[in-house]
């Protein structure tokens, strides 16, 4: 495999940027660490999200070429439960209480295998097709957001006040609280909880010649960096709260770059042994017929 194009930037810079991505023989990732909704941190310089994405990455760039989906998920829960268990967290209370664990979202590209691994709301491009796997209630949540702050610029407050202090996000906190308890139960997640593997996208690209890996950081993820970026500044620029076209939980605020951490990865991946056989066999049948 050939890596492209790469690219990470953190919305508020790279010091608290809880994207990241692995590039390694056998395994490239891209990594998200999702925002903190509890009080209590597990490292004392980093928030949850990051340090789950620190620990992910080491996981993937440590992994053995025929790890598989299952070994994977099995593999970085036993290591993420095991860091929970070292600080001395109280696991009843992560047993029932999902948003005081730390998470990540990662889409692993596995060279031997020939696929790629979707665990939580990352997203992909393999030869230009989009694939994802989203979070249910999500976009409901987010039309919640939308409806509050559109009424509320409606009824005369300033749409940069929004950008001050997001009083949306803070309508549909509660909400977006109650849907995390189905986390890792209708949804997948990295949180050192079972995964449940059928909620863990798996998608074979061994016919594949080029694939973006991206976190969501990017609304419309497109085949080249340039493109991917150029429709994120546009939505930036048309929209930053993110309440018109691309509907989000949170928007952009003042001072920020973005209205959340983004990572892309491009690679040119080889074909497989059967397809090498099967062009060799065809160029061979067209030299014998010339």
């Amino acid at each position: 495999m050939h890596i492209i194009e790469q690219h990470i930037i953190g919305k508020e810079g790279p010091e608290r940027c809880e994207d990241g991505m692995v590039l390694s023989d056998n395994f490239v990732a891209v990594v998200d660490g999702s925002t903190n909704k509890s009080h209590v941190r597990f490292h004392s310089a980093m928030s949850n999200g990051q340090y789950c994405m620190t620990m992910v990455k080491a996981y993937i760039g440590k992994m053995a070429a025929a790890t598989d989906s299952t070994m994977f998920c099995q593999g970085i829960t036993r290591s993420i439960r095991a860091e929970y268990e070292k600080a001395g967290a109280d696991m009843a209370l992560l047993s029932t209480t999902p948003t005081e664990r730390m998470a990540a979202s990662a889409a692993v590209y596995s060279k031997a295998r020939q696929e790629i691994w979707l665990i939580g709301d990352c997203q992909c491009l393999v030869d230009g097709v989009l694939y994802d796997n989203p979070k249910p209630y999500e976009e409901e949540i987010a039309e919640m957001r939308s409806a509050y702050i559109r009424l509320q610029i409606k009824q005369g407050v300033r749409q940069e006040a929004f950008q001050e202090h997001d009083t949306g996000r803070d309508f549909i906190l509660p909400v977006l609280i109650d849907s995390c308890r189905f986390q890792n139960q209708t949804f997948s997640v990295i949180d050192g909880f079972d995964i449940p593997l059928s909620k863990v996208r798996v998608i074979d690209v061994s016919n594949a010649s080029q694939l973006v890996l991206a976190t969501d950081g990017y609304p419309e993820l497109r085949p080249m960096l340039a493109e991917s970026e150029e429709a994120l500044a546009q939505q930036l620029a048309d929209d930053p709260l993110c309440i018109y076209h691309h509907k989000a939980t949170k928007g952009m605020m003042r001072g920020r770059v973005s209205f959340d951490d983004r990572c892309y990865l491009r690679i040119m991946i080889e074909p497989t042994y059967r397809d090498k056989s099967a062009m060799e066999k065809g160029e061979s049948e067209r030299l014998t017929q010339a």
